[in-house]
C-alpha cells in the first residue's frame, strides 16, 4: 500500500506514473491548472522531463519524494508534471522561457509561472537545499512583490513569442554551391579530426549533420568531409555509445571518445541512424555498418516493438537504480562466459584499460576496425562474424538474467515514423524480406491507429489508446515516412495519404503570412504559438515539411509545393550561413536546389526487380516512383511503354532517354 498517491495515477505516461506516488501533489498539464491557480492565488510550477531522463530520476530522489519539500510545494505552489514527449509543445514554450533567462536547457525543466501561465523563474536540475532555497525565494516574491514579478513575466513573454518566429517571408535569394561550401568550411573548424563528430563533450550522435554531410560530400566530391563522415560513424559504430552485444546506441557519449553513453536508448536516435548507416553502406561498402543495421533492427523487432506494429518510445539508463548497471560488465562475469577459445574477445571487446569505466565494470567497446581484427588473427570475414554472432549470443542470455532497464512504453506517432522511414532506408540498400515485414507492419498501425477519419493525427499511443492531438513533427514525419513506404513498395496508396497529410497541414498549421508552419494548430491555447525551425537530433518540423513539399511537387507536378519549399529556405538562410550544424536537415533541400535533384522512374511489370537493384546501388538522395501499371500520377506522364519495363533518369524536369538497363541508368547518373 502506498504511503501518497496524486491525480497522476490516471494518466498513461510511463513518466508521469513514476510520480503518481510522490507527495508533492502533482496534476497533469490541462487548461484548466491555470484557471485554478488564479482561483487559489499560487504560482504554478511546471516540471517537465521524460522517463529515460536520469537526471529527472534524481530530482525526483531528493527532492518530489521529501514529505518536507512536497509540504512547501503543496502548500503555496500548484505543481503541474509534463511528459516532455507527449507535450512536445508546452515543453517548446518554457524550455525556450528557461534558456532565454539562462542561456541554458536541459532536463528535468523546471519552470514556474504566474497564475496566468506566463514563466518568471526557472532552471533544469536543482539539489534540495537548493531547491528548498528557491521555493521560499519565489513564494516570499510574489506576496512581496507581485509587480516587478508582472513586469518581467510580461518582457519575457515578449521574448519567448518572437524566439524562433519568422516574421515575414525573405525576399527572393539565389541559392549557389559557394554558400555552401563557406558554410561547411565554417562548419569544419569544429570538426573532431581524432573521434569524429564535433570536437566537444558530450557527444551526440546527429544523424541529419551526417546525413548532410555526406550527401553535401558526393554531389561536391569533396574528400575531406566525406573521410569525416566515415570516420564519425566508425568511431560510434565500434565505441560504447553502441551496445555492441544487444544492438542499438545510446543517446550520447559524455566524453569525446564516444566510450561511456547516458545509457538510455531512445527510439528517434535509432531510427534515423538506420538511414545514416544504411546509406553510408552504399558509399563506403563497410560490412560494420551492414552489421549495424540488421543488428539494430533485430533490436528494434525485438525489444521495442509492440504486438500492434507500434515501437515503443524508449529504454531507461537505469536498472536497480544505478545507471548503466544493464549494460556494464564485471571482469568476473567475462570470465564465466568466455572460454579459452574465446581469449580473443578480451581485446576485440576492450577489456582492458580502454574499456574499464569505474567500480570494476567495463564497458564493451572496441579498439580495432574489422580491418585491423582480421589482419592480426589472421581470419577470413565470415570467420569472424560467426565468432561475434557466438559469442554475442552468449553474452546476451547472460545479460537477459539481469534486471531489464525500465521501458517507457507509450508509442509516438512522430518517432514511429522517422523508425519508419529508417527501414525504408535500410530495405532499399539491403532488401531484406524481415526488414519489408516491419515497414508494412509499421505503416498499417500509423494508418489504422493513428489516422484519424477526419485527416488528423494522434500524437500518442499507450493500453491500447491513442490521445493527444498531433503536432507539425507528427504530421511532418508520418508524411516523410509514408513517401519512403511507397518508393519500396510502390503502392500509390502511400502516397495520396502523404500529400492528403500535407494538405491538412496547409489548412491547420501554416501561416500565411511569412509561409512558414507553427508547431501547434490553430486551437493552440498555449501562451505561445512557435515555429520550430532549427534542426537538432530530431530535425525541425518546418524542415522536414519544406522537404516535404519538395518532394510531393515533383511526384505530383505541384509548382505551389515548389515554390512553398523554396521559400521556406529562404527564410532560414541567414541564419543557416552563420550555423550550418543548426540547419543541417535544411541543407539536405540547398543541396538539392544547387546540385540539382534527381528522379528514378521505374515503369513496367518487372518494377520490383529493377528498382530493388538501382536502390541498392545509388549513393545520392534521389527520388524514386515506380509502377507495374499505367499510372495518372504527374511523374509518370509519357513515361509508360507497353510489355517493356523502362527506366527514366530525370533531373528538375529533363529525361535522358530511357532504358532497359540497370547498369545504363546507374551510369546516366553518375555521369548526369
Amino acid at each position: 500500500m502506498e504511503k501518497f498517491t496524486n491525480d497522476l495515477i490516471h494518466e498513461s505516461s510511463p513518466y508521469l506514473l513514476q510520480h503518481a506516488h510522490n507527495p508533492v501533489n502533482w496534476v497533469p498539464w490541462s487548461d484548466d491548472v491555470f484557471d485554478r491557480a488564479k482561483e487559489e492565488n499560487k504560482l504554478v510550477l511546471i516540471s517537465v522531463g521524460y522517463s529515460a531522463c536520469h537526471w529527472c530520476h534524481v530530482m525526483e530522489h531528493e527532492s518530489f519524494e521529501s514529505e518536507e519539500v512536497a509540504s512547501l510545494m503543496n502548500k503555496h505552489f500548484i505543481n503541474v508534471k509534463v511528459d516532455r514527449e507527449e507535450r512536445p509543445d508546452v515543453d517548446q514554450v518554457y524550455m525556450t522561457a528557461v534558456q532565454l533567462m539562462t542561456q541554458k536547457g536541459g532536463w528535468p525543466l523546471n519552470c514556474f509561472t504566474l497564475p496566468d501561465g506566463r514563466p518568471v523563474y526557472g532552471g533544469t536540475y536543482f539539489p534540495k537545499d537548493q531547491w528548498t532555497h528557491i521555493l521560499n525565494s519565489l513564494r516570499h516574491t510574489f506576496d512581496n512583490d507581485l509587480e516587478r514579478m508582472h513586469e518581467y513575466a510580461s518582457n519575457l513573454h515578449e521574448g519567448i513569442i518572437a524566439s524562433e518566429l519568422i516574421a515575414e517571408p525573405a525576399s527572393n535569394r539565389t541559392f549557389k554551391e559557394e554558400h555552401i561550401k563557406e558554410l561547411i568550411q565554417r562548419w569544419s573548424k569544429n570538426f573532431d579530426s581524432y573521434e569524429g563528430g564535433n570536437s566537444r563533450a558530450p557527444k551526440f550522435p546527429l544523424p541529419s549533420n551526417l546525413e548532410f554531410q555526406l550527401d553535401y560530400a558526393l554531389n561536391s566530391k569533396d574528400a575531406k568531409v566525406k573521410l569525416h563522415v566515415e570516420l564519425t560513424l566508425d568511431k560510434m559504430a565500434l565505441g560504447g555509445i553502441y551496445d555492441q552485444i544487444g544492438g542499438g546506441f545510446s543517446r550520447y557519449s559524455v566524453d569525446m571518445l564516444w566510450k561511456v553513453p547516458h545509457f538510455e536508448k531512445m527510439l528517434y536516435d535509432n531510427g534515423q541512424l538506420l538511414s545514416i548507416y544504411s546509406k553510408a553502406y552504399k558509399v563506403y561498402q563497410k560490412p560494420l555498418y551492414k552489421r549495424i543495421v540488421l543488428q539494430t533492427v533485430n533490436w528494434l523487432e525485438e525489444e521495442m516493438m509492440s504486438e500492434s506494429g507500434a515501437f515503443y518510445a524508449a529504454l531507461d539508463a537505469d536498472s536497480e537504480g544505478v545507471e548503466g548497471k544493464f549494460y556494464v560488465w564485471k571482469k568476473e562475469e567475462l570470465d564465466a562466459v568466455l572460454t579459452k577459445e574465446d581469449n580473443w574477445a578480451y581485446e576485440f571487446y576492450s577489456i582492458n584499460q580502454r574499456g574499464y569505466w569505474e567500480d570494476d565494470n567495463y564497458i564493451l567497446l572496441r579498439s580495432h576496425s574489422d580491418e585491423e581484427f582480421l589482419k592480426k588473427m589472421a581470419w577470413t570475414y565470415d570467420e569472424l562474424e560467426e565468432r561475434i554472432s557466438d559469442l554475442n549470443d552468449r553474452l546476451m542470455q547472460e545479460r537477459s538474467g539481469r534486471v531489464r532497464p525500465g521501458l517507457d512504453d507509450k508509442c509516438l506517432t512522430s518517432w514511429n515514423a522517422m523508425t519508419l522511414k529508417g527501414l525504408c532506408d535500410a530495405y532499399m540498400t539491403f532488401a531484406e524480406d524481415g526488414i519489408m515485414l516491419l515497414i508494412l507492419k509499421n505503416a498499417k498501425w500509423l494508418k489504422d491507429i493513428q489516422l484519424k477519419e477526419n485527416g488528423s493525427l494522434w500524437r500518442s499511443y499507450k493500453n491500447d489508446q491513442s490521445s493527444i492531438d498531433g503536432f507539425l513533427e507528427d504530421y511532418a514525419h508520418v508524411i516523410s515516412g509514408f513517401i519512403a513506404t511507397y518508393q519500396v513498395t510502390h503502392d500509390m496508396s502511400w502516397l495520396r495519404i502523404a500529400q492528403e497529410l500535407t494538405e491538412y497541414t496547409l489548412t491547420h498549421f501554416h501561416d500565411e503570412a511569412s509561409k512558414m508552419f507553427f508547431f501547434t494548430p490553430s486551437s493552440t491555447q498555449l501562451i505561445a504559438r512557435k515555429m520550430e525551425v532549427n534542426d537538432n537530433v530530431i530535425p525541425a518540423s518546418n524542415s522536414v515539411m519544406a522537404r516535404n513539399v519538395f518532394v510531393l511537387s515533383k511526384y505530383f507536378r505541384k509548382e505551389n509545393y515548389l515554390e512553398l519549399s523554396k521559400q521556406m529556405l529562404a527564410n532560414v538562410y541567414d541564419g543557416m550561413e552563420m550555423y550550418g550544424s543548426g540547419y543541417s536537415n535544411w541543407g539536405m533541400l540547398l543541396n538539392h536546389l544547387v546540385y540539382g535533384h534527381y528522379e528514378i522512374v521505374v515503369t513496367g511489370l518487372d518494377v520490383k526487380a529493377k528498382m530493388a537493384r538501382l536502390q541498392s546501388r545509388i549513393c545520392d538522395d534521389v527520388l524514386f516512383a515506380g509502377t507495374k501499371k499505367l499510372s495518372e500520377l504527374a511523374i509518370f506522364e509519357n513515361k509508360w511503354v507497353e510489355n517493356k519495363t523502362m527506366i527514366h533518369v530525370c533531373a528538375d524536369g529533363t529525361c535522358f532517354l530511357p532504358t532497359e538497363s540497370v547498369e545504363a541508368a546507374v551510369e546516366a547518373l553518375s555521369n548526369g
